[in-house]
């Protein structure tokens, strides 16, 4: 067995000593990040608004006469036609006066005959003076009086039919009929809506814009509202977030700003020939307002958010960490635009940036081809 000598022992203590009595460390090694290079282009800025959905037109279903509730005609939730009856009224009482009003004007009639006839015969007996002048004006006064009475006899008949007709309650408009609140029995007359009927092939939609959007677009929209002809396509965004097939426009801009809200509020419409919209539901209403020219796009996921500050992490050409901060502008898709704080041709960490800090030697690779996607096919 070998033994050391107590002097090579003293010599080599001497030596570490010398040296800070530890050996080197070794450098760490640099940090393994995805990175991909910003993309300049092009890039519409789209805005979104909460709009509520409603009928083209929001017919009420009211009785025009007074009567019990005989029957419900139409299936509840179902499409209706103009004309449709919906409701019927006990319609005996009407189809009583009807017949004592076309009594009315028979009796009228014959009065009317027999007065035509007195008038054709005194007139000429009157010219040889068989019978006085006082009797032709009589008879002449009693035909005239007659031709009143059966003018106000076939009136009278005329609205006791419309009062008949009106027993039966029709839809004025083409539309989807809502939930009947008359029910069979109820006495009901004007002041009570049995049902409404709202026309939703195209629906509109409401929603405020703040008094800065419409400033900044109001040549624009007053130039399309006033032409009639409006070229500011709009698209709904549904409650389950999926996109609507089917483009609208902006139709109508209200004469005022809302003093409370500082709001102007825009209608829309959309068509609507499914009828999968109904009157009272919520949607994002989304809309281009302008568009940047070469904005700097970056994946969303790039950006980290930080007590109010956004930052960006970008890895320089000597392979080091440079942790910026940035101003973000709007949302792309899955893109996000940089206004301020990046620069064409950077290379942005798009993973892994939790673990660095400026100055950090990094690894990067390249992270798998990210395509901007348009709003419409954003998650």
């Amino acid at each position: 067995m070998l033994r050391r000598h107590p002097t090579v022992v003293f010599a080599l203590a001497a030596m570490l000593s010398a040296c800070g009595g530890k050996p080197a460390a070794p450098s760490p090694a640099p940090t393994e990040v995805l990175v991909t290079p910003v993309v300049q282009q092009d890039v519409p800025v789209v805005k979104e608004w909460i709009g509520t959905l409603q009928g083209t037109v929001n017919a009420e279903i009211r009785p025009k006469v007074q009567g019990y509730l005989l029957r419900r005609v139409y299936a509840e939730g179902s499409l209706v036609r103009k004309g449709q009856v919906l409701f019927e009224i006990d319609p005996r009482q009407f189809q009583a006066a009807y017949d004592q009003a076309t009594g009315s004007v028979g009796r009228a009639e014959a009065y009317l005959a027999k007065t035509v006839v007195d008038v054709n015969r005194y007139t000429p007996l009157v010219a040889q003076q068989a019978v006085s002048q006082q009797e032709l004006d009589n008879a002449t006064a009693a035909r005239d009086e007659a031709t009143a009475s059966l003018a106000a006899a076939r009136a009278n008949q005329e609205q006791a039919k419309l009062n008949l007709q009106w027993a039966q309650v029709t839809s004025p408009i083409d539309g989807i009929a809502g939930i009947a609140k008359g029910q069979v029995g109820d006495l009901v007359d004007g002041q009570v809506v049995l049902t409404s009927v709202s026309s939703v092939d195209p629906i509109k939609v409401e929603f405020p814009i703040s008094e800065q959007e419409y400033m900044s677009a109001a040549a624009r929209m007053n130039e399309a509202v006033e032409s009639g002809q409006s070229k500011i396509a709009l698209e709904l965004v549904l409650a389950d977030g999926t996109l609507y097939a089917e483009k609208g426009i902006a139709t109508a801009l209200n004469r005022q700003v809302d003093v409370k809200t500082g709001t102007i509020t825009v209608l829309g419409e959309f068509p609507n020939p499914g009828r999968l919209l109904r009157p009272g539901q919520y949607a994002k209403v989304r809309a281009v307002v302008s568009e940047r020219k070469g904005a700097l796009l970056v994946p969303q996921r790039a950006v980290s958010e930080l007590q109010g500050s956004f930052l960006i992490g970008v890895v320089k050409p000597d392979g080091t960490a440079d942790v910026r901060s940035v101003v973000p502008g709007p949302r792309f898709g899955n893109m996000w635009v940089i206004d301020k704080g990046l620069e064409p041709g950077d290379q942005v960490v798009v993973e892994g940036l939790q673990f660095v800090r400026t100055g950090t030697k990094v690894a990067a690779k390249q992270a798998p081809a990210e395509t901007p996607t348009t709003p419409e096919k954003a998650s």
